[in-house]
């Protein structure tokens, strides 16, 4: 008899990150470079579905989608105090994830449908996969991560029949709401991560908690964008320009709580930070546009996506990647390299748009998209080894990459 190998080395179906970050990596590493050196910005088999929209929603439901999983996948174990997804039941979270990122890759217009049933179930099996803890539990501390997955599964599901429909309008502001969902997990999410990554920042040893979170802003920021989501269900007024800027400064207020001297300039706790103003300063932007100034709403989306919730993937992948291995905080430079290509490609994508370097529009979309793809596959090149080896050191699952903000 044969002696049948693995299609995958077992480690990577240990824990979800393991599998699922460096799969969120690899479609946004590859998938941007396609589409810019390949296929000049545009899509082979794309007809009636505009091009942009394709593209926002692989970066939304494609690399974010699944960097989500292997956060939550990750997480909510340890929240709950239950045992963590393995072998199976990750494997079957990645192949429901990929027809539709195949599909994505050429904008199939005809297969996506197709491609909706499977990313539809794809975030509806993940909701499962996050809610039976706390079923089990009897607990609803963490209950707004399952409802915002099964929320954000209804609108992929709606993206998928406008299209089929040619209401693409309908389909571009349910995408506009695709992200702000997304900008609601990074807010709630940062509330937990931030509390760990700055304890450590301000005192390594992990012997003491010297930061306590303002309870005031664990939830202000979320409120505020699901506030500004309803809105968009409604017909469009200067409400919705209002509540941008609302959740804008609900983002910026938050700001305080990076005040914590010269410790506020290690890396991950600035990726962090600036992920977070990003995010204000996106809404900022989306506000104005919507009272009338000279900016672009599209401007202030991609501060938002490329540049908020950018940093905050990388940051994630950054601190989980080590945390979970049992490593101490202390990045290799493939971290600091990914970081700092993240924010630089939201910075050349959106500023020449904001009248900064304006030289660079036109341009500023393939160098933005191929930064981007770089920040991505930097982050594999020095994470990967670590997921493909056994953890090391006293920190091994010792300690959650996320912490109860009490």
């Amino acid at each position: 008899m044969t002696d049948r190998r693995p299609l995958l080395p077992p480690i990577l179906l240990d824990e979800g990150l393991r599998l699922l970050f460096p799969a969120a990596a690899i479609h946004g590493a590859l998938w941007p470079l396609v589409w810019t050196l390949i296929y000049g910005l545009d899509l082979p088999l794309a007809r009636d579905i505009p091009v942009s929209q394709w593209h926002a929603h692989e970066m939304i439901f494609g690399t974010y989608g699944m960097a989500l999983a292997g956060f939550l996948t990750t997480a909510v174990p340890e929240w709950t105090d239950t045992a963590r997804r393995r072998d199976r039941d990750l494997l079957v979270l990645l192949w429901l994830w990929l027809p539709g990122r195949v599909v994505g890759l050429v904008g199939a217009d005809a297969l996506a449908g197709l491609a909706g049933v499977t990313d539809a179930a794809f975030l509806l099996l993940l909701s499962w996969y996050i809610g039976k803890p706390m079923l089990e539990r009897r607990t609803t501390r963490h209950l707004s991560f399952p409802i915002w997955c099964l929320i954000f599964a209804s609108v992929e599901i709606a993206i998928r029949i406008a299209w089929l429909m040619g209401e693409h309008e309908l389909s571009g502001r349910l995408l506009g709401a695709a992200l702000g969902i997304f900008l609601v997990f990074f807010s709630l999410s940062v509330a937990r991560i931030n509390v760990v990554v700055v304890n450590l920042a301000l005192d390594p040893s992990g012997e003491t908690t010297p930061y306590r979170p303002h309870p005031g802003r664990q939830n202000l920021a979320a409120g505020l964008v699901a506030l500004y989501l309803a809105a968009l269900l409604l017909p469009q007024t200067l409400a919705h320009a209002f509540l941008a800027l609302a959740a804008g400064a609900a983002f910026f207020d938050r700001l305080a709580e990076w005040f914590i001297g010269r410790a506020a300039l290690r890396t991950e706790v600035l990726g962090l930070m600036l992920a977070n103003a990003l995010a204000g300063l996106g809404f900022i932007v989306i506000g104005l546009a919507g009272l009338g100034a000279s900016v672009s709403a599209t401007t202030g989306q991609h501060l938002l996506s490329m540049g908020s919730l950018g940093l905050a993937v990388i940051s994630v992948f950054v601190i989980a990647g080590l945390r979970h291995t049992g490593r101490d905080l202390t990045l290799p430079w493939q971290a600091h390299a990914a970081m700092g290509l993240m924010l630089l490609a939201a910075l050349i994508r959106t500023l020449p748009e904001l009248g900064f370097g304006e030289v660079l529009l036109g341009p500023h979309y393939a160098i933005g998209a191929i930064l981007w793809a770089a920040a991505f596959a930097t982050w594999l090149h020095g994470f990967l080894p670590y997921f493909l080896a056994p953890s090391v050191g006293p920190h091994a699952h010792s300690e959650a990459v996320v912490a109860d903000a009490d």
